[in-house]
């Protein structure tokens, strides 16, 4: 119960920081973020619609989709940070210190820079939290889970034909501002890849005396195990090695496992390039 209220938590704090970066650095420059608040942001400025009801309303679709794709909890969640984000685009305002009409950065790099970290941050915990913030991060994460490719990246590609459209649309400031948009989504993609690891593996060798302990705990977990037989050069002591693949999204559960079997065991810990073959790619929650 408590797990699950502090995921919600993360969600809505996330929530918050994706509709300031919104609001305070993306669009009083009229630039776009990633994914359908991209689509949104396009609309707008082409209609005048409000932009936070067209985020919402977009989503709609997508949820239903990603429910049936993807799972009832990370939809749940991701629908908990679309409310909030909708709802948080209402409430803050484009300037909470200055006068109504001055901007709160004037630079618009600066405004791609640091609301591209804001929205990546937000972007980030709502996925570490088990959700989304829905629209491409549904579509990326889905890719992302059979593909096994960086999310980031996903979401960067995926916003190239938005970031086009606005150039067209703005015409004589579009280029710019086209610019600046594609400066803001790549900010944001590789702070997604900063905290949301799922897709990074790693290769866990691990020498012990208590070999059937630790496997007894790893076998618990979905991946899978091999024992190689080992001799100390020093000592000539025959040895058993546990070898597994795990992420490191999933690493520091398999420290512990480790450490509460065998507090002695020697561990080697290395960054895996690539898999061929199977391995399972977990459900987000």
């Amino acid at each position: 119960m408590i797990k699950t209220a502090l995921r919600q938590l993360a969600i809505v704090v996330g929530a918050f920081l994706i509709a300031a970066a919104f609001n305070i650095f993306l669009i009083p420059h009229q630039l776009l973020s990633a994914g359908v608040s991209g689509v949104s942001m396009l609309i707008g400025y082409g209609t005048g619609m409000n932009i936070s009801l067209l985020y919402f309303l977009l989503n709609v679709p997508i949820l239903i989709w990603g429910w049936i794709s993807i799972g009832k909890r990370f939809v749940t969640y991701s629908i908990v940070s679309v409310i909030f984000t909708t709802l948080f685009m209402q409430w803050v305002p484009e300037n909470p210190w200055l006068a109504k009409d001055s901007l709160f950065v004037t630079d618009p790099i600066l405004a791609a820079i640091f609301g591209g970290v804001m929205v990546g941050i937000g972007t980030g915990i709502s996925l570490r939290a088990g959700g989304s913030t829905a629209g491409f991060d549904i579509i990326g994460f889905i890719l992302s889970k059979k593909k096994d490719l960086p999310l980031g990246t996903i979401l960067f590609a995926l916003n190239a034909i938005v970031v086009v459209a606005l150039a067209f649309m703005l015409k004589e400031e579009g280029s710019d501002a086209a610019l600046y948009s594609m400066l803001s989504i790549f900010v944001t993609g590789k702070i997604v890849d900063m905290i949301h690891i799922r897709h990074i593996k790693v290769t866990v060798f691990i020498v012990t005396c208590k070999t059937k302990e630790i496997k007894k705990k790893l076998l618990k977990r979905p991946r899978g195990i091999t024992v190689i037989n080992t001799r100390g050069a020093y000592t000539n002591e025959e040895r058993e090695m546990l070898m597994t693949v795990t992420t490191r999204y999933e690493l520091a559960e398999l420290k512990k496992m480790i450490k509460d079997a065998d507090p002695d065991a020697f561990v080697n810990i290395v960054e895996t390039v690539g898999i061929m073959g199977q391995f399972q790619h977990l459900d987000p929650h």
